[in-house]
């Protein structure tokens, strides 16, 4: 029986609990929070858990086996090292860390201990986004053309982050693993409109070796919820909609011909007329998804991970590479204004 404990309680830290509880293979030995508040309201729910304060005092205990952290970005590596460095595998939520170096110093600390060091994408234990995965796998979609995503809600709306922070992490793991390689570029461009240098909608694209474009649209100041990924290839597209009631897979046979006139290669052309574009519009399918709760999942897997050494889907390396696109994209957004071409002569 691994023995875990989750530490912070706020937002998301009630629902690892509740999944960590119902593991056949694990127990929820402690909940950890500097909030007395938080630690009585669960422990109603979970009795027998240990209750603590102090997280050095969940690190010098010997029955504990991991730890899951479920705090502010600001505190991730902070948190994460001293587990680390205390013997214990570590869960940390999304992002991994708050820089590409805390997230590397994170991977040689677990990789020397031989510990489990997992993130919380747990968008990837998602039944949907895992159908999508088969489709693309499969070829299904033919050359993929470009992705774009839409990621809106009206808040949370934070103070420790921005939007890009939040909620690119999701979009961003999504896309590594869909497509299974890291984004080379990104230019991106963010507004800040309820609190002063806190970026509340944030547009990024994103260019992908082999010429696979993706644009994500982010904020958390929109009048819709929506999560929304659409797929572009050669043969077919796809969407992937996560709050759809209708079907969140929609597999469309649709595309675009180009003809070839008898042995002219494609370019040849001498007339208007020997070179159409003939759009093709197939079958639409919805496929019939298996779905268990991604949180539930995800938590079975990092117990998993523990127990037989196995790498993580969602490990350190792939942490870093996100920490490394949120900060290019950062970057990109503070350059964005300088390098900014102006319209009709720069409104003169």
């Amino acid at each position: 029986m691994i023995n875990l404990a989750v530490v912070g309680l706020g937002h998301w830290g009630p629902n690892l609990a509740r999944n960590i509880a119902a593991l056949p293979n694990a127990r929820l030995h402690t909940l950890c929070d500097v909030q007395p508040k938080l630690l009585e309201k669960l422990a109603r729910v979970h009795t027998g858990v240990k209750l603590q304060q102090d997280y050095e005092a969940v690190l010098a205990d010997s029955e504990v086996d991991g730890v899951i952290i479920a705090t502010p970005v600001s505190t991730h590596f902070e948190l994460a090292s001293a587990a680390l460095k205390a013997g214990k595998h570590v869960l940390v939520e999304k992002p991994l860390a708050d820089s590409s170096e805390h997230c590397r110093e994170l991977i040689a600390l677990s990789e020397k201990a031989g510990l489990t060091l997992m993130v919380g994408h747990v968008f990837l234990f998602n039944a949907a986004v895992r159908k999508v995965k088969e489709y693309l796998e499969a070829g299904e979609l033919g050359e993929i053309y470009y992705i774009y995503s839409q990621r809106l809600n009206l808040g949370i709306i934070r103070q420790d982050v921005n939007a890009l922070w939040n909620f690119a992490p999701h979009d961003l793991s999504i896309l590594y693993y869909w497509l299974g390689m890291p984004a080379e570029r990104v230019v991106a461009r963010g507004y800040s409109y309820v609190q002063p240098d806190i970026e509340d909608a944030v547009f990024m694209t994103l260019d992908f070796p082999g010429g696979v474009g993706a644009n994500v649209h982010i904020s958390w100041l929109d009048p819709h919820k929506v999560r929304r990924m659409t797929i572009v290839g050669s043969e077919k597209m796809v969407v992937y909609d996560d709050v759809s009631l209708e079907g969140r897979v929609v597999l469309y046979d649709k595309g675009v011909a180009r003809p070839v006139q008898g042995n002219a290669p494609l370019g040849s052309y001498e007339s208007f007329g020997e070179f159409q574009l003939l759009v093709r519009a197939g079958d639409v399918l919805v496929p019939k998804l298996d779905f268990a709760e991604p949180l539930k999942l995800q938590c079975e897997h990092f117990t998993h991970c523990i127990e037989t050494g196995e790498r993580p889907l969602t490990d350190g390396r792939h942490g870093l590479q996100i920490v490394e696109a949120l900060e290019a994209a950062q970057s990109a957004m503070d350059q964005a204004r300088a390098n900014a071409v102006p319209i009709g002569g720069g409104g003169t």
